[in-house]
């Protein structure tokens, strides 16, 4: 069982992918991860190591062939569909590198977009999305189409997508890849005062280390399991 503190818990966490007429292939073996709420971790591997399917199952949006995950206390292993789904849009919020914004919609209606899912009417979830905009520091934009922003100001959009439910746990996959490096100096400094002043948890997979320096700790994959965990170093 995970423990009252833990957001997420993984035991034995396995994942490997049926190939026709071959053997299955093993991406991740019997992975042992716990983190605590409130926590601030960057992935960090090579191609091929497993850290991209080990975020895919902590966001739900794959199924473990082995062993249990916990998320908030409950284990999701062997949850159903519909369930992996209700999940994802109550506890967890995404931040990709491509930003995977909606490109004929506002950004106000991109932000908004969760909170429909939700069931939130029309005026709450405008609101809610202005409101998240400013925190971003884009109110002034609410009506721009993602095509007339920039790639920081894209990303911030979707950093706000994310908050729209209020999750407990953001999983970010390269979220500064498509960004210069001012640009992603400040998505990052973003996704620091989210942790610090609002104790979301953030998982942060990236494969440049001055970006995994804002992380307070650091988990390493290789060969689909985990040979390095332990604090940054600065």
């Amino acid at each position: 069982m995970a423990s009252g503190d833990d957001l997420v818990r993984v035991a034995r966490l396995s994942k490997h992918y049926e190939v026709p007429g071959g053997e299955p292939v093993a991406v991740l073996h019997a992975v042992d991860l716990t983190i605590a709420a409130g926590e601030f971790v960057a992935i960090m591997g090579p191609s091929g190591s497993g850290k991209s399917t080990f975020m895919n199952l902590l966001g739900c949006l794959d199924t473990p062939s082995g062993g249990d995950y916990w998320l908030q206390g409950r284990n999701v292993a062997g949850l159903a569909p519909d369930e992996l789904a209700e999940l994802r849009n109550r506890l967890i919020g995404f931040v990709f590198q491509g930003f995977n914004l909606l490109r004929r919609v506002t950004a106000l209606d991109n932000v908004a977009l969760p909170l429909l899912y939700a069931g939130v009417g029309r005026a709450e979830r405008h609101a809610r999305a202005r409101a998240l905009l400013a925190q971003v520091g884009l109110g002034e934009r609410a009506d721009a189409l993602p095509n007339q922003l920039s790639g920081g100001q894209q990303q911030r959009v979707a950093i706000a997508r994310a908050l729209a439910c209020e999750p407990a746990l953001i999983l970010a996959d390269e979220p500064t890849g498509n960004l210069d490096t001012h640009t992603s100096q400040e998505i990052m400094a973003l996704f620091t005062r989210l942790n610090a002043e609002r104790g979301i948890t953030v998982v942060l997979v990236t494969h440049e280390a001055e970006i995994a320096r804002y992380a307070r700790r650091l988990v390493r994959f290789v060969d689909g399991r985990v040979v390095h965990d332990g604090e940054v170093m600065p």
